[in-house]
C-alpha cells in the first residue's frame, strides 16, 4: 500500500474522470444492454488502451498543442459530436430480440480505441491530468509509463461497472413501456453529450 500513497491523488482524479457519465460511459451502458458484459469487453479495452495512448501523447505536450489549434478543436468536436448523434439515432428503439441482437455488432477494440482521439472529454482529462499529476523525480518516458498505467488500472473497472450495468437492465426491460421510456432517457442523455461537447 505504502508504494500508492503518492499516486493516490493521480488515483482519485482518474477515479473520478473515468466514473462519471460521459460519451463512453453511455457508449457502453448501451453496448451493456444491446449486447451483454462478455461481447462489450473488446469495446471496453479499447477505451482504456487507447485512453492509455492518447494520455501518453498529452503527457509529451502534443495534445496541449493540438488542442490550441482552433481548427483541430473543430475536428475534434464536429467528429464526436457526428458520433453521438448517430447513436442516438439508433438508441431511439432498442430491440432485445436475439435475432435482432446477432444482426448488430457491438463497437470493436479498434473503433473504441480510435474514439478516443475524437473524445473532447478524453482530451481535457488527459491534458489536465498529465500538467497535474504526472509523477516527478525520475526520467521523462518512466513518469509517463507509471501515469498512463496508473490511469487506464483505474480507468478499466471503472467503464466496467457502466457496462455492467446495462447488462442487468437489459433483463428489466422486455416490456414496450419502460423499453420506449429508457430509450427517450438515453437519447436525451446522448444528445446532450453531443451538444455539450461545444459548449
Amino acid at each position: 500500500m505504502r508504494i500508492l500513497i503518492p499516486y493516490l491523488p493521480l488515483i482519485m482524479f482518474a477515479f473520478v474522470s473515468s466514473i462519471t457519465p460521459g460519451p463512453n460511459n453511455i457508449m457502453l451502458t448501451s453496448s451493456g444492454i444491446w449486447f451483454g458484459f462478455r461481447r462489450s469487453i473488446p469495446h471496453m479495452l479499447g477505451i482504456t488502451i487507447g485512453f492509455g495512448v492518447l494520455l501518453a501523447v498529452c503527457a509529451t505536450g502534443i495534445g496541449a498543442l493540438v488542442m490550441a489549434a482552433p481548427a483541430a478543436q473543430f475536428a475534434l468536436r464536429a467528429a464526436g459530436s457526428g458520433y453521438l448523434l448517430y447513436l442516438a439515432w439508433q438508441l431511439r428503439s432498442m430491440d432485445f430480440d436475439r435475432q435482432a441482437g446477432q444482426a448488430r455488432q457491438p463497437m470493436g477494440f479498434v473503433a473504441a480505441a480510435v474514439f478516443q482521439f475524437c473524445n473532447p472529454k478524453a482530451w481535457v482529462m488527459a491534458i489536465t491530468g498529465g500538467a497535474a499529476f504526472l509523477p516527478q523525480g525520475m526520467p521523462a518516458p518512466l513518469a509517463i509509463a507509471i501515469y498512463c498505467l496508473v490511469f487506464c488500472a483505474v480507468n478499466l473497472p471503472c467503464i466496467s461497472v457502466w457496462t455492467g450495468a446495462g447488462a442487468l437492465l437489459r433483463r428489466y426491460l422486455s416490456q414496450p413501456l419502460w423499453r420506449k421510456v429508457f430509450c427517450a432517457v438515453m437519447v436525451a442523455l446522448t444528445v446532450y453529450s453531443a451538444v455539450a461537447i461545444w459548449l
